[in-house]
């Protein structure tokens, strides 16, 4: 090999190696910060009560909301007040692009409703991006790196904080019991769909809970922020779920899917399977 060639590739060798490093410990100090925001979750929001469901705390909400609440056995369960979960899932930032690999962790709030969602999406080989979604005192924010170094995003505003509202609110069948919060309201529409409401912090949306016979949430549908090009338009926003399972006692959907209905057909971005979930454990993984 000519002496020129070899020094081109020893040092391109020792960039990819620096550019490794430096990713690395940003990596690590991206992580060390979703562990302290995670730790200010659990510490804000936990509280000792150990109430237990009965019959009688689900009377008053509709009949299919009811139903679900029975099949999901929260009956003479403790009352949910923290969840920490895991997850893997695809995802795609546009029609037509290749799925990405994720893996993710999340963590949720129910007497004070708040989540952090800290995801790694793979690129390619060596190329990878970092995200954290946070829902917190009402507050919704998005951060986004590439290789943990490079903010591409770090979104705030009124569009983020109804988004994330209505997420978390999508994602209360995974913890039940949140559904018999008192900044929830339900209100009936037929045999197999329910509209939920959420007020907190001054911030108000709703979505419908759609059940099949068996008592399982199979949807939720809302109209969500969508950020195009650079600007928020109100959309269509769904969460189809299946493959229930029964984990650590409580009945739950253990694959989704998040689709953006939008005039020019649907849009999946992101299918997700839970890998494992805990209640009332506010440790951070």
């Amino acid at each position: 090999m000519p002496k020129a060639a070899l020094l081109i590739l020893s040092i391109l060798v020792i960039l990819v190696f620096l550019v490794l490093t430096v990713s690395f410990i940003a990596n690590t100090l991206f992580n060390q910060k979703v562990r302290k925001e995670v730790k200010e979750l659990f510490n804000n929001n936990v509280q000792n009560k150990k109430d237990i469901i009965s019959k009688a705390d689900l009377e008053g909400l509709p009949i299919c909301v009811q139903k679900w609440l029975e099949n999901s056995q929260v009956i003479g369960k403790e009352r949910i007040r923290t969840v920490r979960l895991k997850q893997k899932g695809l995802m795609r930032m546009k029609e037509g692009q290749p799925w990405m690999p994720a893996e993710a962790e999340q963590y949720f709030t129910i007497d004070e409703p708040g989540f952090i969602w800290k995801a790694k999406i793979k690129v390619a080989p060596l190329l990878y991006f970092v995200g954290r979604d946070k829902y917190y005192n009402g507050k919704g924010n998005m951060l986004i790196k590439i290789l943990s170094l490079v903010t591409v995003a770090d979104a705030r505003g009124k569009e983020l904080d109804q988004g994330t509202l209505l997420r978390y609110l999508a994602e209360i069948v995974w913890f039940p019991t949140a559904a018999l919060s008192s900044y929830i309201k339900w209100e009936g529409i037929d045999s197999n769909s329910a509209r939920a409401t959420m007020s907190y912090k001054g911030v108000t949306a709703s979505g419908v809970f759609i059940f099949n016979e068996m008592g399982e949430v199979i949807n939720f549908v809302a109209k969500r922020y969508m950020e195009s090009s650079g600007q928020y338009v109100m959309e269509t926003w769904s969460t189809p779920m299946k493959d229930y399972k029964d984990l650590n006692g409580i009945r739950i959907p253990t694959k989704g899917e998040v689709i953006w209905n939008l005039k020019t057909g649907d849009f999946s971005w992101y299918q997700v399977e839970i890998t494992e979930i805990e209640y009332n454990k506010p440790i951070v993984y």
